[in-house]
């Protein structure tokens, strides 16, 4: 997606007769939404810079150039592009551009800076590294870049920063490897830039280039179950951005500090679903191994689990896949500190008890800061689905105490789910009235949601987007009964719909890779084995236990199936403590639904069997309109005083 895209003369005009920012603002709220203050002020004052630098007649009139250039799968921009060809091949030269007028080095993590940002002095990625990482992500989701063999040269320029000498920390040899992949221009060397765009861009292309990376087909993105057999043999399938490589970063000096101080540290990362706590999970697993460090990654749900040893087969044995991928009951009685690391994802799921019948051990939090000398704590508390899931920071931070340990706290922001739209996660917790957000009317330009009539057309639109990839697959509430007995094949429905005459088993009790195998498309799965898997296209039955009234979400406990252990123990709390139980409850359905209708990466279709519920997410769904430039206040263009692009 780009906000502005022109060829350079016509660039030069706009900055010229100052219909630059206009423009790209107007682009801006009808492709993305809501602009904020800073950002139209790093905007005006930027392209000045730029239209410096390409004020130069050995850079083409009729190269193209495009602002805000928003990355596939993710909600990350690209700041400037420049686009046209070296000799017969194409080229792109990526710039992001920076206000920055101070920067501290920063010791013994890759890649990391400090600056200063409006809260204040805080670590970051290298703008070389950023510039890299963005180029590396238009080179991996766009296929057309690479059937093309377009080539993409990143760089960053920082034309408020001074360089102060060779031993300035900007371009310390620290960064020199990032620095060669994507050099760093600061204040005084436009030349330096212009230079460099000309190397690279000798000849125009009318925009083609940019119509190519606008229009090309985009790949799905690399799954971690895909990308996990390779990654453990130390190849980079990953590229991590921003706030995933700070916390990358942090998350191995702490690692080394706990071993080498003995001092128990603790990581909690906090992050909402799709934004890639689970690729920086693994890829934690595979650099702490690679350093010689024992490190395991433990979750309760056992469907990531599987899906890892089940690709790891062929290559790993399964004693090895066993020592790596673990149980959050495996520590009962683990000896303190016999790990390095403990990496825990979907650490909401946490129980108290471990064992079959939930006897064993004290608290499983506990149990795991006790195990290591480090232990990372992947959590979203809005990811709590059942009434045993007792997870939570307060928690982590109870039993870091009692270990006289250290906690530190980071967050995961950018989406990489439901096509990079933080938009739709706002929107969702609207809709379902989780909390209030200003993402109304607001779900992202790309984003494919639906509400059908009939889950038989449901069934049959996830069948054929299945054809492609096998990344499509059906979920339902936990509002059918799953039968006790084990089944072979799944021609008995349990889903059961009859004034629709529709029907779907649940996943088979032996399948345990349901998310890959090829005939799961059609069979459903619940949340118990979903959570914490992706796919592209997610098709959503809700059942009776949420349900629309009086302009109201509405919730029923007793809607749920009698085989479903979630709310196992709710009608004792309901005696016991009438309003805390309803609120526990309310809260895991909403959460539950939360979950399933974000599993899909690029779109969510909805079946709903109360009519009421369908009509409101209809109705909702209607009022989704792209924020444009007519939106107006008074007369002026209304624009947000605090958005996520601030730090620019």
């Amino acid at each position: 997606m780009l906000v502005y895209e022109a060829v350079k003369s016509e660039f030069l005009e706009d900055v010229f007769h100052d219909e630059l920012t206009n423009n790209i603002i107007n682009n801006f709220q009808s492709k993305i939404g809501t602009v904020n203050k800073s950002e139209v002020r790093s905007w005006d004052n930027s392209m000045q810079y730029m239209y410096r630098v390409l004020m130069d007649a050995e850079i083409p009139d009729n190269a193209g150039v495009a602002i805000e250039y928003k990355v596939p799968h993710s909600s990350k921009r690209v700041d400037f592009l420049i686009t046209g060809k070296r000799d017969k091949e194409e080229s792109v030269v990526v710039v992001e551009l920076k206000q920055w007028d101070k920067v501290e080095k920063v010791q013994g993590k890759e890649a990391i800076v400090k600056t200063r940002f409006n809260h204040g002095l805080a670590e970051t990625t290298h703008p070389s590294y950023q510039a890299w990482s963005y180029g590396s992500l238009i080179k991996d989701y766009n296929a057309t870049v690479q059937q093309d063999e377009i080539d993409i040269y990143p760089c960053a320029y920082l034309h408020n920063y001074i360089v102060n000498g060779a031993s300035d920390p900007l371009t310390d040899d620290i960064y020199q490897y990032y620095i060669d992949q994507s050099p760093v221009f600061a204040k005084g060397d436009a030349k330096k830039l212009r230079d460099f765009i000309k190397r690279h861009i000798k000849y125009g292309d009318n925009k083609e280039t940019l119509y190519k990376i606008e229009k090309g087909k985009i790949r799905p993105s690399k799954s971690l179950q895909d990308a996990l057999n390779s990654m453990l043999q130390g190849n980079d399938e990953f590229v991590m951005v921003d706030e995933q490589k700070v916390v990358f970063e942090e998350a191995l000096r702490l690692a080394n500090e706990a071993k080498r101080t003995n001092t128990k540290q603790v990581l909690i990362v906090e992050g909402g679903p799709g934004t890639g706590k689970s690729v920086l999970a693994i890829n934690l697993l595979v650099e702490l191994t690679k350093k010689s460090m024992v490190a395991q990654y433990v979750t309760k749900n056992s469907a990531p689990r599987n899906i890892y040893a089940t690709k790891l087969k062929k290559n790993f044995k399964k004693t090895q896949i066993d020592n790596l991928f673990k149980g959050s009951g495996s520590y009962v009685d683990a000896p303190s500190n016999e790990f390095d690391v403990l990496i825990v994802d979907e650490a909401h799921r946490l129980n108290e008890k471990s064992g079959m019948f939930q006897n064993l051990g004290e608290n499983q939090v506990k149990e795991l800061i006790n195990a290591a000398n480090m232990t990372i704590f992947f959590i979203d508390e809005h990811q709590r689905v059942t009434l045993k899931d007792v997870g939570s920071i307060d928690l982590i931070k109870k039993y870091t105490a009692e270990n006289n340990g250290e906690v530190h706290q980071l967050e995961l922001e950018s989406q990489f789910r439901c096509n990079g739209s933080n938009g739709y996660l706002a929107w969702i917790d609207d809709v379902l009235q989780i909390k209030h957000t200003a993402n109304t009317n607001f779900i992202g330009k790309d984003y494919d949601f639906r509400v059908f009539d009939d889950p038989n057309d449901l069934l049959e639109s996830i069948r054929q987007l299945n054809k492609d990839k096998n990344k499509a697959r059906m979920l339902a509430g936990y509002c059918w009964e799953w039968p006790k007995e084990t089944r072979t094949k799944s021609d008995t429905p349990d889903i059961v719909i009859p004034e629709k005459d529709f029907g779907i088993s649940w996943n088979l009790d032996n399948t345990l890779t349901w998310a890959i195998d090829d005939e799961s498309v059609n069979e459903a799965g619940c949340i118990h084995t979903s959570q914490g898997l992706e796919f592209d296209y997610a098709g959503v039955i809700i059942g009776d236990d949420l349900f629309y009234k009086d302009g109201k979400m509405h919730t029923d406990y007793t809607k749920r199936a009698k085989s479903d252990r979630s709310l196992f123990g709710i009608k004792k709390m309901i005696k016991e403590k009438p309003e805390e139980a309803a609120k526990i409850a309310d809260d895991i359905i909403r959460n539950t639904y939360r979950t399933l209708l974000t599993r899909g990466q690029k779109g969510c279709f909805v079946y709903c069997t109360d009519q009421k519920l369908a009509s409101y997410l209809q109705c909702r769904l209607e009022k989704v309109v792209e924020y444009n430039a007519n939106e107006f206040f008074g007369g002026e263009i209304q624009v947000a005083e605090d958005g996520e692009r601030y730090t620019d």
